[in-house]
């Protein structure tokens, strides 16, 4: 019978083009629950904070684990662009990748649950149950090993959704009120333009999360049991001159268009600032992508988010990024890039130019990240010279060689 088909593939989508990369300080026991998924690819852990702890990592995995002196020792004084006991250590593992496509996800965030809640119709596995007060809402983690299923049954593959939205075109340029008109069932609404409806290449996958949402501390703080418990069955491409607040514990992206642009910026030890590097990241690559040609997609796939971070701690790390962000984003919002920036790389450099005279006033920090943002470029093109002239599509679509 049909339903009883597994959900993974023989033959898993992309298996010799898309690393996962994974920033962890921890035992990486969670893959246990995402073996089925992501088994038949080759990982790339970023080991954070103490360099002689020994990472352990479950048998059956092909994967390469770097720590600090692993990062000092291929970068040497060009290390200095990479975070330190923050999760923005990850886009090491994109610089050291070499292939087209990268996956990243979060330690803490597991591909399966149970929930008692039929509206949801999700299935769990963990080591406990836990209440949110009144809501009677409840999890309760079980032996038995369950996927994540969409409100029909169905079970989630949150790789081959990223996947597959990945090489379905975007359309940043004109929004379809029926989403992703790429999809089975979907189609161009009447009055969209037929010229446009080839769209254009998607560079960005950015995934959802079900349980924790990814909140500010001070919003942590007013709604400490607040769980997202809707499931929107829905991926969109963000328009054309829209920024949005990137999450990098559930996304895909193509790592041959937008490498350069995933830098997760200066944060964690010895830094004003943390908890801000995913979303400088999506905002320094989605105005790259405006200026290139290229689309941002948003909404699925959804993975659990397991674990609620100290929104105290939180708040020592954000509260600076929560005064300066209104400075960043209107900084963003009327960036215009010179058409002579034709690379990633251009693109790149002559925004780290800009920061550095319209932010650096903000605060020193702002001088140094853009410092740092220069050091990632000669970094990338460093350890990735076969993309340094490289051609770049035009209008979004791919170049002819």
């Amino acid at each position: 019978m049909a339903g009883d088909r597994p959900a993974i593939p023989l033959s898993p989508p992309l298996k010799d083009e898309l690393d996962i990369v994974i920033p962890t300080i921890r035992n990486l026991d969670f893959l246990e629950m995402w073996r089925p998924f992501f088994q038949p690819y080759h990982l790339i852990i970023v080991q954070d904070g103490d360099p002689t702890k020994t990472i352990s990592v479950p048998e059956g995995f092909d994967y390469e684990l770097y720590n600090r002196n692993d990062i000092n020792r291929i970068l040497g004084p060009k290390a200095s662009c990479i975070s330190f006991k923050d999760s923005a250590c990850r886009c090491f593992g994109f610089l050291v990748s070499k292939k087209k496509y990268v996956y990243t996800i979060d330690d803490d965030c597991f591909v399966s649950a149970r929930s008692i809640d039929p509206s949801i119709g999700l299935c769990f596995n963990s080591v406990s149950c836990v209440r949110s007060g009144s809501d009677e809402f409840q999890m309760c983690w079980n032996s038995e090993r369950m996927v994540a299923k969409d409100p029909e049954g169905k079970e989630i593959n949150a790789l081959a959704q990223h996947i597959k939205n990945l090489l379905t075109p975007a359309t940043p340029g004109f929004f379809n009120t029926l989403y992703d008109p790429y999809r089975e069932g979907a189609d161009f609404v009447r009055g969209y333009p037929f010229s446009m409806r080839n769209g254009v290449s998607t560079a960005i996958s950015h995934g959802l999360w079900l349980n924790i949402p990814d909140y500010d501390a001070p919003t942590q703080l007013v709604k400490p049991l607040e769980r997202n418990t809707r499931y929107v069955d829905a991926v969109l491409t963000i328009p054309k001159g829209t920024l949005y607040p990137m999450c990098g514990m559930n996304l895909g992206f193509d790592r041959e268009l937008i490498g350069p642009a995933m830098y997760f910026g200066l944060m964690g030890d010895g830094q004003p600032i943390g908890r801000y590097d995913d979303m400088w990241a999506g905002w320094c690559s989605k105005v790259i992508c405006d200026h290139l040609g290229w689309g941002v997609k948003t909404g699925l796939p959804y993975i659990w988010h397991s674990k609620a971070s100290n929104p105290f701690v939180n708040l020592k790390k954000e509260y600076k990024g929560i005064f300066w962000q209104e400075d960043i984003i209107p900084f963003f919002q009327n960036v215009v890039l010179p058409k002579e920036c034709t690379t990633v790389q251009k693109c790149y450099i002559e925004l780290s130019k800009l920061v550095k005279e319209k932010l650096g006033h903000v605060d020193p920090y702002f001088q140094k990240l853009s410092e740092s943002m220069v050091t990632w470029i000669e970094a990338w093109d460093e350890l990735n010279p076969s993309e340094q002239a490289k051609p770049v599509p035009e209008n979004g679509k791919p170049a002819k060689a």
